[in-house]
């Protein structure tokens, strides 16, 4: 569990790829303080297991649906990386619940420069516009994030001086692609709240009636 507050930004050392499996090594300083093998590691929002770690970088293994789903397969060696480590329950929760499953990529379309922050224009998929609301949480290559604007096809973003001062944000272009996860919450609502078809399936099999309430009392 991650909450989106940006730690540093590391580095990556090498990246094989192999069949469509990965081996990340990544270099940093502050998030391997305190951090052992088999800790959990937000990678540009991405959770990743600790397989390896010396005094300044980490290795962690990337499965085949993280490449799909996330941008990790195309980084190289000398790209920089927002890290953070995995929250402890002490912690402050200064952004939202981030799990570092990656839902999307999506691509900035637009940049637009202003005194009080940067606005970014994100496009992407249906599947994964679909979960984002208008003043929603978003996290963006693991940063958090409050959604600003939301129509069929993109979303905006004011990102203040300092959050893109210390994350890689302040290096992305136009076309540049981001790992994208929508705020958890809406996925479990989704999920609990059953389809039209399921709900009328469920209807047309009860055996109650208005009048087996009326002879019960209700």
């Amino acid at each position: 569990m991650f909450t989106g507050i940006i730690e540093e930004v590391g580095r990556v050392e090498s990246l094989t790829l192999n069949g469509g499996f990965g081996l990340i090594e990544i270099n940093a300083n502050k998030v391997l303080e305190g951090t052992k093998i088999g800790d959990s590691i937000a990678s540009n929002g991405v959770c990743l297991t600790v397989l390896e770690m010396t005094s300044s970088s980490f290795k962690a293994n990337i499965m085949g649906e993280t490449l799909d789903k996330s941008t990790l397969g195309i980084l190289k060696i000398g790209d920089k990386i927002n890290l953070e480590r995995a929250m402890k329950l002490e912690d402050r929760f200064g952004g939202h619940i981030v799990s570092g499953h990656i839902d999307g990529i999506g691509k900035i379309v637009s940049i637009d420069k202003r005194e009080d922050g940067t606005w970014f224009t994100i496009s992407s998929s249906k599947e994964v516009l679909k979960y984002i609301i208008y003043k929603g949480s978003i996290s963006i290559d693991g940063i958090s994030l409050t959604v600003a604007y939301v129509d069929d096809n993109t979303f905006k973003v004011s990102v203040i001086p300092h959050t893109l001062e210390n994350t890689i944000l302040c290096d992305k272009k136009l076309e540049s692609l981001v790992n994208l996860e929508c705020d958890v919450v809406g996925k479990y609502i989704e999920k609990l709240i059953p389809k039209k078809d399921e709900a009328e399936n469920v209807k047309s099999k009860s055996n109650i009636t208005l009048e087996f309430l009326r002879e019960n009392g209700f």
